[in-house]
């Protein structure tokens, strides 16, 4: 995106991976819930998550250890003018499908265009960015695009290939679980029992191999997912040695419930894992298309109530950091304090609608860690009453004489959450607010979840240090009236739309930064999450037999580090 790649035309695999990494070994791996598709790239269906990053190719690939930059996989070359306004891609001429068919141009077109009209919505917005898609010769295609924006070209590389042939008369959006899409990725789905279990096989034959990016990685013969109620039971299983790993995200469970007879005799190892990414936003998001948590200042009382610092001390020992911003932990997160001139500049002509405290500085509550939190709980008080409610009887009521009683939808396979919501509800009913906790499963989190069917809702929103145009997908007002977007929060605000478009259209790292940072800064003022503690590093629990490479990549751990990293070693 900026600048030049870090890795020479000669490199011989990425930084982080172990060239010389063994093939073999077989690991399982625990899901929850089930799943009903094994087709990823649609809307339709539950499908078990791994699969989009194990069983299809791109024409480019991500370098975990570089911000925006992309390096050649089922391309051969790249090419882009300038001013971006087209990119032509070369397909490797032996680059292969699992079962030994070439990849085409005419594969990659059709693709694009199937993903782009019938796939999940995460596809829709590139499609509908490009004007037209091309063959330009025996094994090149171009795709130019129809507005200007930086991103675009590198964001093309990323689409996953599929055969055309296979899909000729049938439904690729409302294919059935029996249909398995055939990829060119280094894994194939080699059986399946329906909301039991997928092996996934090392294809023996694997055309990339040898590229430079896929060298060293991918290297366990077997992976297998296995699904279980839920998240307690998935950990019992871990413990009785049916699983080969799992990721911890509670400090408090590491330190406290990994002590068990396996990890006694030196069968499990505990790896934790630094990373420099931002911290994403984890929290309880409120859906504002829905009054009256429209009112900026209801959830203001929302956030003063939540007691982070005593539910930080109860349920992780107090030693996790809490999320600032959306982006807090790295470069990118705006500092505390007013917008410094330049910021303020970028967000000057949108003053008047800008969530109070942008300008001047916004910075989360805090309790002094008492399980009172008597301060906030009168201030939370303030805001609702500025808002139009008042007390009566020890209940908090509208002007319409209701009480305010809001519906918090949780993943029932998520501890963490529900710990924290029932704490949370404690404190909520000392305002006279009733919160209905309602614990669904994965399928009906999901469909929940995609239909904005909620008050408030558990939420998860990762972000990188190379944040494009999945912004718009994750705030912009477009999206926040698009069925199955992750704009949970409903946020549509023009100065959101507009610093995404000054992120996009930058062409210096710093103009970049500095819209991301405004970017963070309207975000978080906006008072749209409940903010928890931040994943300041990730932990891995594993068997002996797994090892990683010594060199980690500044993104740290995720699927494309363990288990595509990682290998076997007895």
């Amino acid at each position: 995106m900026y600048g030049t790649p870090a890795l020479p035309p000669d490199f011989v695999s990425l930084p982080y991976a172990n060239a010389q990494a063994p093939k073999g070994g077989r690991i399982i791996l625990g899901n929850t819930g089930g799943f009903d598709s094994l087709n990823p790239f649609v809307r339709r269906g539950t499908v078990p998550w791994q699969l989009r990053f194990l069983t299809h190719d791109s024409l480019m690939a991500r370098s975990w250890d570089e911000p925006f930059t992309l390096y050649g996989l089922l391309a051969e070359s790249v090419e882009v003018p300038e001013d971006r306004a087209w990119v032509e891609f070369t397909l490797r001429e032996e680059a292969r499908f699992s079962d030994g068919s070439p990849v085409t141009v005419e594969d990659v077109i059709w693709s694009y265009e199937t993903l782009g009209t019938e796939g999940h919505p995460r596809y829709l917005s590139l499609w509908n960015q490009i004007d037209r898609i091309e063959a330009t010769g025996p094994r090149s295609l171009r795709i130019t695009f129809a507005e200007q924006n930086r991103e675009l070209a590198l964001i093309a590389g990323l689409r996953p290939i599929l055969k055309k042939a296979q899909w000729e008369g049938q439904s690729f959006a409302d294919a059935g679980l029996t249909t398995l899409p055939i990829g060119a990725g280094p894994y194939v789905i080699d059986s399946y029992e329906a909301n039991r279990r997928v092996t996934l096989r090392r294809d023996p034959d694997y055309w990339g191999a040898d590229v430079p990016v896929r060298r060293g990685t991918h290297n366990f013969d077997e992976i297998v997912l296995d699904f279980y109620a839920d998240g307690a039971i998935l950990f019992e299983a871990f413990k009785a040695g049916e699983l080969s790993a799992l990721r911890e995200f509670d400090a408090q469970a590491w330190a406290r419930d990994y002590d068990f007879p396996a990890a006694q005799r030196g069968e499990i190892t505990k790896t934790e894992i630094t990373n420099e990414k931002p911290s994403g936003m984890t929290g309880f998001a409120m859906n504002t298309r829905r009054p009256p948590l429209d009112d900026w200042r209801v959830r203001a009382a929302l956030i003063h109530a939540f007691n982070f610092e005593y539910i930080n001390d109860a349920l992780t020992g107090g030693v996790q950091p809490r999320i600032t911003s959306y982006f807090s932990g790295s470069d990118l997160a705006y500092a505390p304090g007013p917008a410094p001139e330049d910021e303020a500049a970028l967000l000057a002509p949108f003053a008047a609608d800008l969530p109070p405290g942008t300008l001047d500085g916004y910075a989360l509550p805090q309790s002094d860690g008492s399980a009172s939190n008597r301060r906030n709980l009168r201030k939370a008080l303030k805001y609702l009453a500025d808002a139009g409610f008042t007390v009566e009887e020890g209940v908090m009521t509208a002007p319409d004489g209701t009480q305010l009683r809001l519906e918090l939808v949780l993943n029932k396979n998520n501890r963490n959450d529900q710990a924290i919501a029932d704490i949370y509800a404690q404190g909520l009913e000392r305002l006279g607010i009733a919160l209905d906790i309602q614990r669904v499963d994965n399928a009906q989190f999901t469909a929940r979840s995609n239909g904005f069917d909620f008050d408030m809702i558990s939420f998860r929103r990762a972000l990188s240090l190379s944040p494009g145009n999945e912004q718009r997908f994750y705030w912009g007002s477009e999206a926040a009236t698009q069925d199955g977007s992750r704009n949970l929060p409903g946020i549509a605000l023009p100065v959101v739309d507009a610093m995404i478009d000054a992120m996009l259209d930058a062409t210096e790292p710093e103009d970049f930064t500095r819209a991301v940072r405004a970017l963070d800064r309207v975000l978080t003022a906006g008072r749209y999450v409940i903010p928890f503690a931040s994943f300041d590093r990730d932990r891995i629990a594993h068997i002996r037999q797994m090892k990683h490479p010594p060199t980690l990549p500044i993104y740290g751990d995720g699927p494309e580090y363990m288990p595509q990293a990682w290998w076997w070693e007895d």
